[in-house]
């Protein structure tokens, strides 16, 4: 298996370089696209605010302000992907509605790549993280610093349909992990399952796995992270827990903790 395609949002700032960074290292053993796609403030999203056939100054210099942080955040990311030195990086700058321009490049793409500051909920690209994760329902890596394929990726299972579509979408990295490492709880689980069932679907597939099942009752989430630390893990698979959009925050604890605590980077599959 091999991707072709690896999305990566920009804001137009600083952060951007280092998010590039980070998926031209995921797209280089696979030879892939670096579609990094700017999504400024979307124009549209004033006008409710705005009253139906009226501009006033305080509304016409908003919209001026939102064009000129636009344009410039466009010759910012023009920029880093210039600097990011990947000839198959390409530049995609999104024109109102941001929106709908986004999640169509998010559908078009085999992974979408997000710094943590995004997927803890902070910035300007926090409600496109949300949004790409529960609602395009799209995979999405969260690059920590140092990010690279071929190291050590533990994968959480569970025997559930999030934990079972990660495992699937994952496998372009994990064929060229140097380790795969099954990390099991069941004290910590409502569900009945057997590790051995999605090793053996991995060993079918070319990807040798070690099956390693933690003791404990309590966070499922702490006993990943504290595994994954033991054995060095530079990519931790998981499934996203969320919740229906109307609620405050969209995700559960779990995936929540996963986001919130420092550690290796997330593959993480809604």
């Amino acid at each position: 298996m091999s991707w072709a395609r690896i999305m990566a949002p920009l804001a137009g700032g600083a952060h951007d370089v280092e998010l590039l960074k980070a998926a031209v290292a995921l797209a280089t053993p696979f030879k892939a696209e670096v579609a990094a796609v700017h999504a400024p403030a979307d124009i549209a999203d004033l006008m409710p605010w705005m009253g139906e056939g009226f501009m006033g100054g305080v509304q016409i210099t908003a919209m001026d302000s939102l064009k000129e942080a636009a344009a410039e955040g466009a010759r910012m990311a023009k920029a880093a992907v210039g600097a990011c030195g990947y000839a198959k990086a390409t530049l995609i700058s999104l024109e109102s509605p941001v929106w709908a321009g986004l999640s169509m490049e998010s559908r078009l793409s085999d992974v979408v790549v997000f710094d943590t500051e995004a997927a803890r909920g902070r910035g300007p690209l926090a409600e496109s993280f949300q949004q790409i994760v529960a609602d395009e329902q799209r995979p999405v890596i969260v690059a920590r610093p140092g990010l690279k394929t071929g190291g050590v990726a533990v994968v959480a299972w569970d025997g559930g349909k999030e934990a079972s579509r990660a495992a699937r979408t994952a496998l372009p990295l994990l064929e060229k992990a140097s380790r795969v490492v099954i990390l099991a709880a069941p004290a910590a689980s409502s569900r009945s399952f057997d590790a051995a069932r999605l090793q053996a679907f991995f060993g079918a597939r070319g990807v040798t796995a070690e099956v390693e099942l933690l003791e404990g009752s309590g966070d499922a989430a702490h006993l990943l992270l504290s595994a994954a630390g033991r054995l060095s893990a530079e990519l931790l698979v998981a499934g996203a827990f969320g919740h229906p959009r109307l609620q405050e925050y969209i995700f559960g604890g779990t995936t929540r903790t996963l986001l919130n605590n420092d550690g290796p980077s997330l593959f993480l599959s809604h």
